[in-house]
């Protein structure tokens, strides 16, 4: 019988994730050299090369990509057996992974982990901040417990809690504060400000301005709100942003803010959580806990 390890697994499933023997290790938290050196003996222990390594990269042998696979399979098994035991131990304790993404984390996050805290002393979060595509990977792939999301996801095998749902309110230079407020069609013809692509609450605003299907012709991007807000306050265009920004990010900016009239563009945010989670009564109170802070 082949001997590897639960550690040689989750080193081997990483290096196939990043394709690089320094990124695996960053993510492990450990030297590249051990990686290193775990992998060979995998290698050596199963008696065939599972890694090709070349001047120009590595990827995965054939054996080698079978193997992930089904060592993701051992490694999703095993995490459920630890939150199985979890469970047993009654109020949610000990890790959780949770998922952030970037139009929230700035201005929730820390509210969150302080609520949670307070309410799950014994709780450790393991926050992550990123788009919604790679939340939704890392929650399929068990890589997270938890994550706050714009809503919906549709996702079957996800469950979804909703939070809160927030307006979005129009950012414009400060010499537009007397201008009229553009209807969606009009801000298609202005030079329009939008996060760049993965980011859902672009594809949020990209809806509430597409009538009829237009598409806008003179999209700017950047890579944050904050990014964004200072954009406009240089007189480069107008943007959207969601409501829980505003009292972080225009204060020092040559700005104004205008609410839409009703019905305005808004989002929902929630929380979601795997299905099949063990953990999922107690994910269930602790998105309990959050709503209700929220609704304060």
């Amino acid at each position: 019988m082949n001997n590897f390890t639960l550690k040689q697994l989750r080193y081997l499933v990483a290096l196939d994730r990043h394709g690089h023997f320094g990124r695996a290790a960053d993510a492990c938290a450990v030297t590249q050299p051990a990686l290193s050196i775990q992998i060979k003996e995998l290698e050596t222990s199963l008696g065939t090369p599972l890694v090709e390594r070349s001047p120009r990269g590595l990827r995965m042998t054939p054996v080698g990509e079978n193997f992930v696979m089904r060592a993701k399979d051992i490694l999703r098994a095993v995490a459920e057996l630890d939150d199985l035991a979890r469970v047993s131990k009654g109020p949610l304790s000990g890790r959780l992974r949770l998922g952030v993404i970037p139009t929230v984390a700035p201005y929730l996050l820390p509210e969150i982990l302080k609520k949670l805290a307070a309410n799950f002393p014994t709780l450790d979060v393991i926050p992550r901040e990123t788009v919604t595509k790679t939340l939704l990977k890392g929650l399929r792939e068990y890589e997270l417990d938890a994550a706050i999301v714009a809503l919906p996801v549709s996702e079957p095998l996800l469950e979804e809690f909703l939070l809160f749902e927030e307006e979005f309110v129009l950012v414009r230079h400060g010499r537009e504060a007397q201008m009229p407020l553009p209807s969606p069609s009009e801000l298609l013809k202005m030079r329009l400000l939008l996060l760049e692509e993965g980011h859902c609450f672009r594809d949020q605003a990209l809806s509430y301005c597409n009538v009829g299907g237009v598409k806008a012709r003179d999209v700017m991007e950047g890579s944050s709100l904050s990014t964004l807000v200072r954009m406009v306050g240089a007189g480069l265009g107008m943007t959207l942003i969601p409501e829980m920004a505003v009292p972080f990010e225009v204060q020092s900016e040559s700005v104004e803010v205008t609410t839409f009239a009703r019905p305005a563009p808004s989002r929902k945010v929630g929380m979601i959580w795997r299905k099949s989670n063990p953990l999922a009564p107690q994910l269930f109170e602790l998105a309990k806990t959050l709503q209700a802070h929220q609704e304060r």
